[in-house]
């Protein structure tokens, strides 16, 4: 198979044409400070020529080598050909030497030969192949070991009968008809990358020399195409007549020859090379970019001094990232764990008192492990087995927990079990009592308790957004209504007028052109005035009826959807509001603005906790995060090892004048910062 063992052998192209790096500093020291790519280990001394690579990496000029994917940055087309390489390396490699024959000097497009390909395999078995054949009106695995007979209109295979186990049971020579075709184990798609991987030009695609010689493959060009091409440096190039414009590049002047390259289209990269840049101006910069490449412009907003935030924690500082987490827990599944919301900070104190019977922490650990026992899992077996009871008292409490901590043997906390059976656990370091929760809570998520209310959360969460997204579109569909009926309506006015006009000047007139005139829909008898109407009134009524009947097709369905959403939520004003839609409140409710439907969809999903997500990230990968039940925005570091947090309106105000909105993480950070600010 073909092997990827450096990055140079995969780069992917700049511009379709492949890409050099920069070579490694023959005279660096070890001491030196430099700088380092990431993606390629490329180093520069100079910061400037360090950015200029870091800013073409960042572009999406890249173009993936094997699938050739374009519009692409560097990284996605490195994890593009990761991705195209792995399934390449799977390709069947007794199919190998029959595609590269193909291959071999083929002048089709790249779509066209693997299509070719492909049929020809579908058509054509070779030795190796597994299949399926009948015999004894049955069909069985089978393997092809060799092609006995192999003419137009009838071929024979040799096989072996296959089991279960893929070991042989039998042989037998069948006909071609009594082998049915699998499908293809590859799709196109890999077929095309395979192509593109064995060769190093195309059209005429010629394989690589080594590969070419693995598989006994001839590299002389055939008899077709040695007039065409020829041999330069140990590779096929073709043959091309010197044109025209090549000769005027070496006989006329730098002005000729950019009138000829843009006439001839010959592309930048020729100009370039034959003209040196003169007056070239800079090409304006596009909007967001990654964060760390925005540049100080003259005309950016006067952004404020990013404050720094608060570090007042009583737990260490490499703790407050699993304080966060198990709080968040126990006030999300706070109705589920029959535990009364409490506080962050009142939670963050009593872990860190050495009073051992808290009532915070008593029941923060009693409410886990009732679930435990309630979903009839491990644990229920584990306190079965010594014969404890199903009830959990305030005294009893540390036994169970004992035994918990039996069941899952984390060895990190089998120190910790004496102390928590003499009824000390208040004296434990406070890094094992965040393990023992962390412990805790993950057994908690896997129980099928939490496990069907999170299903129950997701359902209606798609069953709120299918209804934001339908009333989208009939908002949407209302606005065009009441552009067409404005249109006819005016249009309607304009022909009841003529009409008038033309009644008042004679009556003879309206007799003879009678039929023209119901045709415009006027009639002078005043019988029939009330029972037909111009085509404008006629327009305007169907329109309200069938802007009416929308409506009411919408309120109907609005109901259903607001019924199932509000199920099993606190019975408040919004489970009140559902129920009351009928009548006249129905059509109340359905006039309410926009934005405070939207708000109210907002709500009502946010309500289905699924998990906590960072709001964003500051330019330096910082995290921001948010807990509706606290009123500060907590920091965390990119690498997770510091924790900070603001907790006034001024704080968040200034922090929000210094985002830089021409950075990506900052624009979709200040983004959520602004839709959430009032709950802030």
């Amino acid at each position: 198979m073909i092997a990827v063992d450096s990055l140079t052998a995969r780069m992917p192209l700049c511009k379709r044409k492949p890409f050099p790096l920069v070579e490694r500093p023959q005279d660096l020291k070890p001491q030196e400070l430099v700088f380092l790519v990431r993606l390629t280990k490329e180093i520069f001394r100079d910061y400037g020529e360090y950015m200029n690579r870091i800013n073409l990496y960042c572009q999406r000029v890249w173009t993936c080598k094997v699938t050739g994917k374009t519009n692409l940055t560097f990284e996605e087309a490195l994890a593009s050909e990761k991705q195209a390489m792995e399934k390449v390396q799977q390709f069947p490699k007794e199919l190998v030497a029959p595609v590269l024959h193909d291959v071999q000097f083929s002048m089709l497009t790249l779509k066209d030969l693997a299509n070719k390909i492909a049929m020809k395999l579908q058509e054509n078995l070779t030795e190796g192949t597994e299949l399926y054949g009948k015999t004894n009106n049955r069909v069985y695995p089978c393997k092809i070991v060799k092609v006995l007979v192999e003419e137009a209109d009838r071929t024979q295979y040799e096989v072996v009968w296959l089991d279960k186990d893929k070991k042989i049971t039998g042989n037998a020579v069948v006909n071609g008809e009594d082998l049915v075709r699998k499908k293809l184990p590859f799709s196109r798609e890999v077929l095309k990358s395979f192509i593109r991987e064995s060769t190093y030009r195309s059209v005429p695609w010629v394989l690589h020399d080594n590969l070419a010689r693995k598989h006994g493959i001839s590299t002389d060009p055939p008899e077709e195409l040695r007039s065409k091409v020829s041999f330069q440096d140990g590779r096929v190039v073709i043959i091309r007549k010197r044109s025209v414009k090549e000769e005027d590049v070496q006989n006329n002047g730098g002005g000729e020859v950019l009138r000829k390259c843009k006439r001839k289209k010959l592309g930048k990269e020729n100009l370039e090379s034959l003209i040196p840049e003169k007056n070239s101006e800079k090409e304006p910069v596009k909007y967001p970019i990654d964060d760390l490449l925005v540049e100080p412009a003259s005309n950016d907003p006067v952004f404020t001094e990013r404050p720094s935030p608060s570090r007042e924690f009583n737990v260490p500082m490499e703790c407050v990232g699993d304080l966060l987490m198990t709080w968040d827990f126990y006030s999300s599944f706070s109705r589920l764990l029959n535990l009364w919301p409490f506080s962050l900070d009142d939670f963050e104190n009593a872990l860190c008192h050495k009073d051992s019977n808290l009532i915070l922490i008593v029941e923060s650990h009693l409410a886990i492990l009732r679930l435990l026992i309630k979903d009839n899992g491990d644990y229920t077996l584990a306190i079965q087995k010594k014969n404890r009871k199903p009830k959990i008292t305030l005294i009893t409490w540390t036994e169970y927990l004992c035994d918990f901590l039996e069941m899952v043997d984390v060895t990190e906390l089998s120190n910790h079990m004496t102390t928590i059976r003499r009824g000390h656990y208040g004296l434990l370091d406070i890094h094992a009592k965040f393990l023992i929760l962390q412990v805790l809570v993950a057994q908690a998520l896997n129980t099928n308790l939490i496990r069907k209310k999170l299903d129950e959360y997701v359902e209606q969460q798609q069953v709120l957004a299918s209804t934001r997204r339908e009333e989208a579109l009939e908002e949407g569909r209302k606005k065009r209504q009441d552009k067409e009926l404005l249109k006819a309506e005016s249009h309607g006015k304009e022909i009841i007028e003529g009409r008038s006009g033309e009644s008042v000047g004679s009556s003879s007139n309206t007799m003879v052109h009678g039929n023209y005139s119901k045709q415009n829909g006027y009639v002078a008898d005043k019988r029939n005035k009330d029972a037909v109407s111009s085509p404008g009134k006629h327009a305007l009524k169907n329109i309200l009826k069938g802007q009416v009947d929308t409506t009411m097709r919408r309120y109907g369905k609005q109901q259903k959807v607001d019924d199932k959403a509000t199920v099993d939520i606190k019975k408040g004003p919004a489970k009140k509001g559902a129920q009351k839609l009928t009548g006249d409140d129905g059509y109340k409710a359905m006039d309410r603005s926009k934005e405070c439907r939207k708000e109210y969809l907002e709500r009502e999903m946010e309500k289905r906790f699924i998990r906590t997500n960072p709001m964003g990230k500051d330019k330096n990968y910082n995290r921001y995060w948010f807990f509706k039940r606290d009123g500060r925005i907590f920091i965390e570091s990119s690498d997770s090892a510091q924790w900070g947090y603001y907790s006034t309106k001024e704080e968040l105000d200034v922090f929000m004048g210094s985002l830089n909105r021409k950075g990506e993480r900052e624009r979709a950070l200040k983004k959520q910062l602004d839709k959430y600010y009032t709950r802030i």
